[in-house]
C-alpha cells in the first residue's frame, strides 16, 4: 500500500512541448478519425453513462444498474421521482460529464499529478464496474481499466504523463463530437429517448436548447481544459 501510495501521488515531469502537440494529435485522431472512433467511443460512453450514474446518487436516486452496449450506446437505470430537479441532473449529465471529467483531468494534469489523474480514472472505473449489469459492459470496462492500470505500472513517468494527456486531450475533444452526434440523429429522426428529449420533457424547453447547453458546457470544458494543458 505504501508503495501504490507513492506512485500516486508522485509528482510528474513536464512534458515538452513536442510531445504535448503529439498528445493533442493522438487524441485527435481518435476523435477524428472513423475506425479509430468507432472503438474509441467506447471510452466515452462508459464515461457518459458513469456521470448519469454519479448525478443519480449525488441527487438521492437508487442506481439500479448500467449496461453498454456494442453500438456504443448505453443505459443507466435509477429510480426515484419520474419527475423534478433529480431527475433533470441526471438526465443532465450524461453529454456534459466527458467534457467536465476531461476538464478535471486537465487540473490535475496542469497541477503535475498525471499519475495521481490515472488512479483517480481506475478508481471511477472500479466503482463502475459494480453498477454494470450486461457482459459487453463489463468486458468495455475491464479492458479499459486494464490499459490504464498497465499505463500506471509499467509505464516510465514520462510516458505516464503522455498517456495521461492523450486521456485528457481525447475526453476534452470527444465530448462535444458526441452531442453534434446527438443533434445528427435528431435531425435525421424523432429520437424521443435521447437525453435532449428526455429534458424537454421534464422540463417544457425544447429539446435544441439542450442539445445547446450540452455544447457549450463541453465547449468550454475544451477551452479551458486545453488553456490549462497547453503553454
Amino acid at each position: 500500500m505504501e508503495q501504490i501510495w507513492d506512485r500516486v501521488t508522485a509528482p510528474s515531469p513536464p512534458l515538452p512541448l513536442p510531445w504535448l502537440l503529439a498528445t493533442a494529435l493522438v487524441a485527435l485522431a481518435l476523435v477524428a478519425q472513423r475506425d479509430a472512433w468507432q472503438l474509441s467511443r467506447n471510452a466515452v460512453t462508459i464515461a457518459h453513462e458513469g456521470a448519469h450514474g454519479v448525478a443519480a446518487l449525488l441527487t438521492g436516486r437508487r442506481l439500479a444498474g448500467i449496461r453498454l452496449h456494442s453500438d456504443t450506446s448505453g443505459v443507466t437505470v435509477s429510480r426515484g421521482r419520474p419527475t423534478g430537479p433529480g431527475m433533470v441532473v441526471t438526465a443532465l449529465a450524461g453529454y456534459v460529464g466527458p467534457g467536465l471529467l476531461g476538464l478535471g483531468a486537465a487540473a490535475l494534469l496542469a497541477a503535475g499529478h498525471a499519475i495521481g489523474m490515472l488512479w483517480a480514472v481506475l478508481a471511477l472505473l472500479a466503482l463502475l464496474l459494480l453498477q454494470i449489469r450486461n457482459f459487453y459492459g463489463l468486458w468495455s470496462v475491464l479492458v479499459t481499466g486494464a490499459l490504464v492500470f498497465a499505463a500506471t505500472w509499467w509505464l516510465p513517468a514520462q510516458w505516464q504523463a503522455g498517456f495521461a494527456h492523450v486521456v485528457a486531450f481525447f475526453l476534452l475533444l470527444a465530448a462535444p463530437r458526441t452531442v453534434w452526434e446527438l443533434q445528427a440523429g435528431r435531425r435525421r429522426r424523432p429520437t424521443p429517448d435521447s437525453d435532449a428529449d428526455q429534458l424537454a420533457r421534464l422540463t417544457g424547453l425544447p429539446g435544441l436548447v439542450w442539445v445547446g447547453v450540452f455544447l457549450l458546457v463541453d465547449v468550454g470544458a475544451l477551452v479551458l481544459g486545453g488553456y490549462w494543458l497547453l503553454p
